[in-house]
């Protein structure tokens, strides 16, 4: 069983992270967060997205918002 953590953290450590290891060394601050700079980019971009998606639904009113319980409550 310990093959198998062991082999997890070698996917993380050496798989994954490497971009983290290559950036580690730069001296700008800019450019070692580049990467999470993007990251916040790529998810405020789908955070504004979805919330167009769902003010399209709202205001198509297809959605039944009437308040009832189900029938075993």
């Amino acid at each position: 069983m310990s093959r198998f953590f062991y082999g997890i953290e070698d996917l993380f450590v050496n798989v994954l992270f490497w971009p983290f290891d290559f950036f580690r060394f730069m001296e700008s601050w800019w450019t070692s967060n580049a990467i999470n700079w993007i990251f916040m980019i790529m998810g405020l971009v789908a955070m504004v997205y979805w919330m167009g998606q769902l003010k399209i639904f709202d205001a198509s009113g297809e959605e039944d918002k009437s308040i009832t319980s189900h029938s075993y409550l």
